[in-house]
């Protein structure tokens, strides 16, 4: 018997393979292939687009870019030392092109010069038929100017929106603040000054933007710079003045206050800032001051020692020296005490004085108060002294009285301050400085004793001398004058001068240095002259007048209230 099967486990049981499919046909290959060919001609003509953008418009977007770029940035407020706004931003279109964008050139032309004559030019129709990406046609437009070339729906015409500076007080203290480019960019005053402290930096690094911008607050003091130029302004017209300056100057900080420079300009048109006789005088003009000098022969001979404010000099005779005569103005013909020579500003006194000194310590001297080198302080705009060739005996002669040496009217009061304010030099600046960074600063150039004596000259020569019409009554006012013979084809005219008043109040204890210079002044009626004791010192007065409350001076009334007791 044949054996039996064993059943088959489920492992044994045959595994049935599933058929192969059947090879694609050739059509099926074909329409695969067609459709990767397809994809890719697609990415093809795409990455061909591309590059012909990036070669065809780099140029155009380059412009644009660089055109953004060049978009007036934001600068911060300049502003008062009480917080009122000098300068700030404010925001304006500007007019570009796109050229290739531009249908009909003839026919933008005709729409833009319609708002705007001066585009109807052959250069600006070259410009527009010009293959560019992007061109410059007008900054700074006006709301109306831009609604008007928005109206025209020009192609290719189109606006950037950037900053543009805006003075609110216009000229009031356009010397101080200075003025910027259409790119916004500082290039006088304070805007400039600012530019080349920090700002520029800032910008190029890219933190400069609007939002990060804190105000610069200034020294001056928007209500005093007013007044200084009102008044220096009234004083031109009353006695019909080709220029003017005015300066305040804080005597113990060293902190420019106010300071005006006539003729000036609009710093809203910059056009009106290129007119070469609005140059600021303050800083940037150097004169031959007249007598004012004397109070600097004065102090420099009692501080040397060498004279003492009791001494007496004969001034009965005029001095000959180099073939040239030192007079009197108005000569007393007789021995003149120091305190007589001041009041009466006696130049054949003042020479005496400065021999007795020594030429040498007047150099020292002159010096030392920062009068022979150029003025540092942050304003751009200072110019350099201009000295003697050679400083022989007749130079220290004519110097000593304020002749043929040329100095800025800002350094004038600057060494003025020094002289009335204990004896120590103090830089001037147009930021704000308290009293103790000032004292850090501070040089002594001359003793405390003499600064004294100086103090009671000056109050002495507004209450004998020719200073009397700049008395305010309450604020001893203390001051010198200087009438300086103008300079024409080299030699001195006698019917043109520069008028000046070097004064400083209260007397007591001098808080602030008011100058007053008038560039040809004429007489204010006929029968009278012109001299300073009769203009620059009555301005004088007038500034201290009206600024003394603002600044918080106050009165002095009373016995001994016109007087100032010194020892000596």
């Amino acid at each position: 018997m044949a054996p039996s099967a064993e059943p088959k486990s489920f492992l044994q049981h045959r595994i049935v393979r599933p058929r192969a499919l059947p090879a694609p046909s050739r059509s099926v290959k074909s329409r695969v292939w067609l459709t990767m060919f397809a994809f890719a001609a697609v990415y093809a003509m795409i990455a061909t687009r591309l590059v012909m953008l990036g070669l065809t418009e780099t140029g155009e977007a380059s412009a644009y870019i660089s055109a953004q770029d060049s978009v007036a940035a934001a600068r911060p407020d300049l502003v008062d030392r009480n917080g009122e706004i000098l300068a700030t931003d404010i925001k304006t279109a500007s007019l570009y092109a796109e050229p290739r964008k531009i249908i009909d050139v003839d026919e933008a032309i005709e729409g833009l010069s319609s708002v705007f004559p001066d585009l109807r030019n052959p250069t600006v129709r070259r410009r527009l038929a010009s293959d560019a990406g992007f061109i410059w046609l007008k900054r700074e437009l006006t709301p109306g100017q831009r609604q008007k070339v928005h109206d025209l729906g020009i192609p290719g015409i189109g606006f950037l929106e950037e900053n543009r500076r805006f003075y609110p007080g216009g000229p009031t203290a356009s010397h101080v603040t200075g003025i910027v480019n259409v790119d916004n960019e500082g290039i006088a005053g304070m805007e400039l000054a600012v530019d080349r402290a920090w700002l520029k930096d800032l910008q190029a690094a890219g933190f400069a933007s609007e939002e990060a911008l804190e105000p610069v607050k200034l020294s001056i003091d928007l209500r005093a710079q007013h007044v200084v130029r009102d008044e220096v302004r009234q004083a031109m017209e009353r006695y019909r003045a080709i220029a003017g300056v005015g300066i305040v100057l804080d005597i113990k900080t060293g902190e420019v206050v106010a300071m005006s420079s006539l003729p000036d300009f609009d710093p809203n048109d910059r056009d009106d800032a290129l007119d070469k006789n609005k140059l600021n005088r303050a800083t940037a003009g150097v004169y031959e001051m007249g007598s004012v000098f004397k109070g600097f022969t004065v102090a420099m001979a009692l501080d040397s020692g060498k004279v003492t404010v009791e001494d007496s000099f004969d001034a009965t005779r005029p001095i000959r020296a180099g073939g040239r005569t030192i007079n009197d103005f108005h000569g007393k013909n007789r021995i003149l005490s120091v305190p007589e020579i001041f009041i009466y500003s006696s130049n054949i006194g003042t020479v005496k004085m400065m021999l007795a000194a020594g030429i040498e310590e007047q150099q020292s001297f002159l010096k030392r108060v920062g009068l022979t080198s150029k003025l540092k302080t942050e304003l751009p705009e200072v110019a350099t002294p201009l000295l003697p060739k050679h400083w022989r005996e007749l130079e220290a002669m004519t110097i000593s009285f304020g002749h043929g040496i040329s100095v800025t009217p800002m350094q004038t009061a600057v060494a003025a301050a020094a002289l009335l304010n204990g004896g120590r030099l103090i830089p001037p600046t147009f930021f704000p400085r308290d009293q103790a960074t000032a004292e850090a600063l501070a040089e002594e150039v001359v003793t405390k004793r003499t600064s004294a004596v100086m103090r009671y000259l000056f109050r002495l020569n507004v209450l004998s001398g020719s200073g009397r019409r700049a008395e305010v009554p309450g604020y001893l006012v203390g001051g010198k004058t200087g009438t300086a013979e103008k300079i024409e084809n080299g030699r001195y005219v006698s019917n043109k001068r520069r008028n000046s008043f070097l004064s400083a109040f209260p007397m007591d204890e001098p808080r602030y240095v008011v100058l007053v210079v008038l560039d040809e002044p004429k007489p204010e009626r006929q029968g009278i002259g012109a001299t300073a004791g009769l203009n620059a010192a009555p301005t004088a007065g007038a500034i201290i007048r009206r600024i003394a409350p603002m600044l918080g001076v106050l009165p002095k009334f009373g016995e001994g209230g016109d007087t100032i007791s010194i020892s000596y």
